[in-house]
C-alpha cells in the first residue's frame, strides 16, 4: 500500500499537485480522512502507470478511449511555429486539456489528460476542470498566431509537465443549448449525457478542438421527450447551467455503424459551473452576430480576466488593447468567437449569469437548516450504503473548509444526490435565495429519508421472515433426525407407501395400470421427501389410486320405483320420463347397459338439471355436475392436473354437463375433446393427459343440458338423444307451486308446522300477472318471497317476548383490529400492517346448535289476490292485450315467442303517408322480421288490383304512399319470420280501410309467392293466445301436428284453430264478415 512508503507531508504536497482541488490535510484530520487520501493517491499512480504502458505501446493511437487517465508525448518539428501547428493525429480531441510550453528547437511536448470515461457519479465534488479555450485551436478561420507573443504559462519542477490551467469565461452571452430530460443539473457535479443528433455531436467535436467545451444544459419540462434541440423555447425551462465538457467519447464504444460508418452518438461528461438563465433563442438569420469571449491563462498574474466586449457587426475581430484603442493583433491571446456555431442547425442561446442573493453565513435560520441538512444526511446514511459513499466523497472534498461556510454548496449537494420529483429539482436550482434553497432541498432530502426509512423497514421485515422460517425448518430437520434415531418415529414415506399399497389392493386396476402403479411406487421410495420430484410423484399416486377401477354402483332397473322417484321430483315432462323407462327396460332385459348421452333442450327454469338428479336416484347411481360452458382450454377436459377424470368416483355414475356455450380458444376446442369423452364408441379407452393411462368410461350416464341447439357444435350435436323439454303451462305451475314450491318454501322460511296458507287465487295472480316465463323458477323467488314477508310478520306483530332467546350470544364482535389501525398514525399503521400481532384479540365463538322455536297456535296467515301485493309489491304484468275492443284499419294482432320462453300477444301497427313507396319499421325489430315486413308489402303491392286497393291492374298508386310499420312495447327486441300473416293483414286492413277482429291472432312465415310455412313456439304462443281471451288463432297447416299433440286441451278450450296454407286463406278467414269478402272471393278465389 502507498501509506507505507509515503510520510503525511509528502502525500499532503503529492495530492495538491496532482489534484489542484483536493483538500489541504493537517495532522488534526481524522485517520479515516488520511486512509481516503493514501486510497486515492494509490490508485492515482496505479492509472498513471497503466496510461504509460498504453501510450508507449499505442503511441500514435486516437481511438483509444476510457481509461481514466493516460498521457500521450509525440515529438514535432523543430521548423514549425506554435501559431501553425495542426490537433496532431496522437491527441484525442474530445478530451483533450492544451498544455502550452516554450517553443524549443530540439522537440516540443504535448501532454493531454483525459476525464474519467462515463458518468460520474452526482456526488462527486472535485474540482472543476480546467478550460481547454487555449491558443490553436482555431486555425483556418483566423491569421496564425506566430506573430503574437506566446501565452505565458506556469512553472512548474518538471520540465515535461508544463501544465497551463485557463480561467472559465465569466461571460459566454451565446452558446449551444442542451435540452437535459428527467432530472437538472447543479453547479460543482458532474453529469454524463448522451447526444444522438448528428448537428450536435458536430458542433460538440469542433467545440472541443476550439478550445470552447462550453454549453447551456437546460431541463425539458415534458419527461417523456428526449431532443438535443430546442425547438421552443417554452419547452424547457428557463434557469438552467453554465457546463463544460470535460471530456467525450463514442456512445457506442467507437464502433461504426454497417451502414454510413458514422458512430451513433456522443457522450459528454459535463461539469455545471454556475447558473444561468435563458433569454431568448437565437435563429439562423442571426448568424451574423458573433459573441466573443476573451480566454486568458489563469496562471497568468499580468494578465487578468476582462469580460469581453461587444460583439462587433463585422467579421473581423476586435480586442480593445492596453491603451484603449481598438486592435486586430495587440493582445496576446487572440479572442475566440462562437460564430462557427451558426454554421450547424442546432439550439443557440442568450443567457444572463444568476447569482445568488448576498447571505450572512452566520445565519441562525440558515446555520439551523444546514445542521438539519447534516443531520438527515447521517440517517440516509445510516440506511443506504450508496448514499454512504457519496456522502463520504463530499465530506473528503469539504476538508479545507467548513461546510457551514459553503451553505449553497450544500444545498445543491442535497439535491443532486436525491432522487426527488423534476419540479421539485428545478426548484432548488432555480432558488437564488440561499434560505429559500436550502429550504426546499431539506424538504427534498426529507422524502428521500422516508423512502429510506420505508425500504430498509421492508428489507428488515423479509430478513426476519426469511431467518424465522430457516431457524423453524433447521429445528424441524434436527427433531427428525433426533426421533429417528431414537426410534419414534419414520420419516412418513412408509406409511405413505403403505396407504397407497392398501387402496391399491381394493381396486381391480388393468395389467397396464398396475405396471404404472409399480413403476412410481418404486420411483417414490427411492427420493427424498425434500425432493420436488417427491411432491409431484406423490400426487400422481393419490389420484391414480382414487379411480375406481372395476367398482361400480349397485343399479336398480324397478320401473316401478323409477315412476316413483319421477313423479315425486316432477310433474309433467312425460317424453323425458318415458326415455328413461326404456332405458331401465332395456338394461333390465339385458342385466347391464351401456352409457348413452341424453341432451335436454329447453327454455330456463323447467328444471332440465333438476332432472338429472331424479334420473340419479331413479337408477340408485352417483350423480356429478360439471358446467363446460364458456370453456375455452381442453386442458380441463383432458388433463390439467384436475381433470374430469380425477374426479370420477365411479364408473357408472351420471354426468350433468352444460353444452351450448362451449368457446374455442387459443388452448384448442373443448367441444372435440368432449366428443372423445362422450361417444360410447371410443370413451372406453379415454386417455387424460395428466393420468396417461386409459379409463373406461362406456357406463357412464352422461346427461346435457342447453337452451337452445342451434349453439351446439353440430359433431357434438351429432352424437346426442335430443329431448325438447317444452315450458309449462298455467295448470301445470299451479300444481307445482302447491305440490313442490310451496312446501319447499314454507319448510324454508321456519313455517313447516305454522298454520299460513298460500290461496289458489293468489298462486294464479301470481302465474298472471308475476311469472308469465315457461320455467319455474321465478315463480320459485316470488313463493319463497312471499313466505319470507309472513315470517316477518308474524315476528313484528308478537313481537320479542313471544320467541325468547334462551341462549343469546353477548359482547362486542366489532372488529377491533380494524378499528384500531384506522385511529393510528399512518406511520403506526404501516408497521402495525406488516408485524407480527403481540396478542390474539378474543372473538365470541360457541359450538352449540340453535333450536327452531315453535311458533304459537293462535296464529293464523292467509296470502291471498286481495292482500297479495303487501308481499311482493305491485304486479309487472298488467293487462295481456292492447286492443280489446275493435281497433283502427291497419292494426292486426300477432303471436310472438321472447327469449324467456314464454309467448306474446304482440300487435303489428301500419299507417300510410303521401311519398316515394318506401317502407319504414319501428319497434326494436331484427333484421329477419323487417325481410317479412319487405316480402309482405312487395305481395300487396303486387295484388293491389285484386285486393281492391287500386282501381286499374296498371296503376301504381303505392308508389307514392310511404307505409310505417310498428309493433309496440319497442323497448322488447323481437325477432323471427313468424309475423308475416299479420302484417300482411295490417296492410291489406290499411288500404282497404277496413278494421279486422281484435279476437283473431295469427302466427306464420309468408313466402313471395304468398305461401304459408311453418313456424315453432307454438305451444308458448298459443298459452299467450289463451291467457288473452283469443277465440280464433290462425296457424300454418304444417305445424297441425305439433299443436294437436304438444298442446294440453285445457289450453285448447275455447280457442278455434284456423290451419292455413296460402296467404289468401288468412285473408278470406280475416275479413270474412267484411264487405271486403266478396271481392276477395270474385279476384281471389280459394283453390279448394
Amino acid at each position: 500500500m502507498a501509506n507505507a512508503f509515503v510520510s503525511r507531508s509528502t502525500l499532503s504536497k503529492t495530492l495538491r499537485f496532482r489534484c489542484h482541488s483536493y483538500p489541504c490535510l493537517s495532522e488534526s484530520s481524522s485517520s479515516s480522512t488520511w486512509r481516503s487520501a493514501y486510497r486515492f493517491l494509490y490508485q492515482d499512480s496505479c492509472r498513471r502507470n497503466f496510461a504509460t504502458n498504453l501510450t508507449q505501446r499505442y503511441p500514435r493511437r486516437t481511438d483509444i478511449v476510457g481509461s481514466p487517465r493516460w498521457i500521450n508525448r509525440q515529438n514535432g518539428k523543430s521548423n514549425k511555429e506554435s501559431g501553425d501547428e495542426e490537433d496532431g493525429e496522437g491527441n484525442l480531441e474530445e478530451t483533450s486539456e492544451r498544455h502550452n510550453k516554450p517553443q524549443s528547437e530540439s522537440s516540443e511536448t504535448k501532454v493531454r489528460l483525459s476525464e474519467d470515461g462515463g458518468e460520474r457519479a452526482s456526488s462527486s465534488s472535485a474540482a472543476p476542470p480546467s478550460s481547454s479555450g487555449g491558443h490553436g485551436g482555431d486555425s483556418g478561420e483566423g491569421p496564425s498566431s506566430s506573430s503574437s507573443a506566446p501565452p505565458p504559462h506556469r512553472e512548474t519542477t518538471s520540465p515535461t509537465s508544463a501544465i497551463s490551467k485557463q480561467n472559465v469565461p465569466e461571460n459566454y452571452p451565446q452558446v449551444l443549448a442542451l435540452p437535459i430530460a428527467r432530472r437538472p443539473l447543479f453547479p460543482g457535479f458532474y453529469k454524463a449525457v448522451v447526444i444522438r443528433n448528428p448537428a450536435v455531436v458536430a458542433a460538440v467535436k469542433e467545440m472541443m478542438k476550439r478550445g470552447q467545451p462550453y454549453l447551456g444544459a437546460f431541463l425539458l419540462k415534458d419527461e417523456h421527450t428526449d431532443s438535443d434541440i430546442i425547438s421552443d423555447i417554452n419547452s424547457v425551462h428557463h434557469v438552467g447551467v453554465f457546463a463544460q465538457i470535460t471530456s467525450i467519447f463514442s456512445a457506442s464504444g467507437g464502433a461504426p455503424k454497417e451502414e454510413d460508418g458514422k458512430e451513433e452518438g456522443l457522450t459528454a461528461v459535463l461539469y455545471p459551473h454556475r447558473r444561468i438563465k435563458l433569454t431568448s433563442l437565437v435563429t439562423r438569420a442571426d448568424s451574423t452576430t458573433t459573441a466573443n469571449i476573451q480566454d486568458l491563462s489563469e496562471g497568468s498574474k499580468e494578465a487578468p480576466f476582462t469580460p469581453p466586449p461587444s460583439p462587433p457587426t463585422s467579421g473581423v475581430e476586435e480586442v480593445p488593447s492596453a491603451e484603449g484603442t481598438v486592435s486586430h493583433a495587440a493582445v496576446r491571446t487572440p479572442p475566440l468567437q462562437t460564430s462557427f456555431l451558426h454554421n450547424y442547425p442546432i439550439s443557440i442561446v442568450n443567457v444572463d449569469n444568476l447569482t445568488a442573493v448576498p447571505f450572512n453565513k452566520d445565519d441562525q435560520y440558515i446555520r439551523a437548516v444546514m445542521s438539519e441538512i447534516v443531520s438527515v444526511f447521517k440517517d440516509i446514511a445510516q440506511l443506504n450504503p450508496l448514499f454512504r459513499d457519496q456522502i463520504t466523497n463530499f465530506s473528503i472534498s469539504q476538508i479545507a473548509t467548513n461546510v457551514f461556510d459553503e451553505p449553497d454548496k450544500l444545498a445543491d449537494f442535497a439535491a443532486a444526490v436525491s432522487a426527488g420529483d423534476v419540479n421539485e429539482l428545478q426548484d432548488v436550482l432555480e432558488s437564488l435565495v440561499i434560505e429559500d434553497r436550502l429550504r426546499k432541498a431539506l424538504l427534498v432530502l426529507k422524502k428521500e429519508l422516508i423512502n429510506a426509512q420505508l425500504q430498509s423497514k421492508i428489507s428488515r421485515d423479509v430478513d426476519s421472515k426469511i431467518a424465522k422460517r430457516q431457524r423453524e425448518y433447521y429445528l424441524m430437520e434436527q427433531l427428525k433426525g433426533i426421533k429417528k434415531e431414537l426410534g419414534m418415529e419414520s420419516d412418513g414415506k412408509d406409511k405413505l407407501i403403505e396407504k397407497f399399497k392398501e387402496r391399491a389392493a381394493n381396486l381391480k386396476m388393468p395389467e397396464s395400470v398396475h405396471k404404472v402403479f409399480e413403476e412410481e411406487l418404486n420411483k417414490l421410495m427411492h427420493l427424498e421427501p425434500a425432493a420436488s420430484e417427491a411432491n409431484v410423484t406423490r400426487n400422481y399416486l393419490d389420484w391414480l389410486t382414487q379411480i375406481p377401477w372395476g367398482q361400480h354402483s349397485p343399479e336398480n332397473y324397478s320401473i316401478t320405483h323409477a315412476k316413483k322417484v319421477l313423479d315425486e321430483d316432477h310433474y309433467g315432462l312425460k317424453d323425458v320420463k318415458d326415455r328413461i323407462l326404456e332405458f331401465l327396460a332395456v338394461g333390465k332385459l339385458r342385466g347391464t347397459v351401456e352409457g348413452k348421452i341424453i341432451c335436454f333442450v329447453g327454455p330456463p327454469g323447467v328444471g332440465k338439471t333438476s332432472i338429472g338428479k331424479s334420473i340419479a336416484r331413479a337408477l340408485n347411481r352417483q350423480f356429478f355436475r360439471f358446467s363446460v360452458g364458456g370453456l375455452t382450454d381442453v386442458a380441463e377436459i383432458k388433463g390439467h392436473r384436475r381433470t374430469y377424470v380425477g374426479l370420477f368416483q365411479l364408473p357408472n355414475d351420471i354426468r350433468a354437463l352444460r353444452v351450448d356455450k362451449i368457446g374455442r380458444g387459443i388452448n384448442g376446442d373443448p367441444a372435440s375433446a368432449l366428443l372423445e369423452m362422450l361417444d360410447p364408441e371410443q370413451n372406453n379407452a379415454f386417455l387424460d393427459h395428466y393420468m396417461d393411462v386409459p379409463v373406461d368410461l362406456s357406463r357412464v350416464l352422461f346427461v346435457c343440458t342447453a337452451n337452445v341447439a342451434d349453439t351446439i357444435p353440430a359433431p357434438l350435436l351429432d352424437r346426442m338423444e335430443v329431448l325438447e323439454v317444452s315450458g309449462y303451462v298455467s295448470e301445470e305451475k299451479s300444481v307445482i307451486a302447491d305440490k313442490y314450491l310451496g312446501p319447499q318454501a314454507k319448510e324454508a322460511a321456519g313455517l313447516k308446522n305454522a298454520d299460513v296458507q298460500l290461496e289458489q287465487d293468489a298462486v294464479d295472480t301470481l302465474i298472471k300477472y308475476y311469472c308469465r316465463e315457461s320455467g319455474v323458477r321465478n315463480l320459485k323467488k316470488h313463493i319463497d318471497k312471499i313466505y319470507r314477508k309472513a315470517a316477518l310478520k308474524i315476528v313484528e306483530d308478537l313481537g320479542e317476548e313471544a320467541f325468547p332467546e334462551e341462549k343469546a350470544l353477548n359482547g362486542d364482535t366489532k372488529d377491533t383490529k380494524t378499528r384500531t389501525v384506522e385511529n393510528m398514525e399512518p406511520a403506526q399503521a404501516i408497521s402495525s400492517s406488516s408485524e407480527e400481532p403481540k396478542k390474539e384479540e378474543r372473538t365470541n365463538v360457541t359450538t352449540e346448535e340453535r333450536k327452531p322455536l315453535d311458533i304459537p297456535s293462535t296464529v293464523h296467515v292467509r296470502i291471498n289476490s286481495g292482500n297479495l301485493k303487501e308481499y311482493v309489491g305491485p304486479p309487472v304484468y298488467h293487462k295481456d292485450r292492447m286492443y280489446v275492443t275493435p281497433p283502427p284499419p291497419g292494426v292486426s294482432t300477432g303471436l310472438g315467442y321472447l327469449g324467456n320462453g314464454s309467448g306474446a300477444v304482440m300487435p303489428v301497427e301500419a299507417t300510410s303517408m303521401p311519398g316515394k313507396g318506401s317502407l319504414q319499421l319501428t319497434g326494436k325489430l331484427g333484421e329477419v322480421i323487417r325481410e317479412s315486413a319487405q316480402i309482405a308489402l312487395s305481395w300487396v303491392k303486387s295484388h293491389a288490383w285484386e285486393l281492391g286497393i287500386s282501381q286499374d291492374p296498371a296503376e301504381q298508386w303505392l308508389n307514392e304512399r310511404d307505409v310505417h310499420v310498428h309493433m309496440p312495447e319497442g323497448s322488447i327486441g323481437k325477432e323471427g319470420p313468424s309475423a308475416g300473416t299479420a302484417i300482411v293483414s295490417a296492410f291489406v286492413s290499411l288500404l282497404t280501410k277496413t278494421k279486422i277482429d281484435p279476437d283473431i291472432a295469427m302466427t306464420g312465415e309468408i313466402s313471395l309467392v304468398g305461401q304459408v310455412l311453418p313456424v315453432g313456439g307454438l305451444k308458448e304462443k298459443i298459452l299467450a293466445a289463451h291467457r288473452a281471451g283469443i277465440k280464433t288463432i290462425l296457424a300454418p297447416a304444417a305445424n297441425r301436428a305439433d299443436i294437436e299433440e304438444n298442446v294440453p286441451e285445457s289450453v285448447k278450450t275455447g280457442i278455434r284453430f284456423v290451419y292455413v296454407e296460402d296467404v289468401r286463406e288468412v285473408l278470406h278467414e280475416v275479413f270474412r264478415d267484411e264487405p271486403l269478402a266478396e271481392l276477395l272471393k270474385e279476384r281471389l278465389p280459394l283453390d279448394r
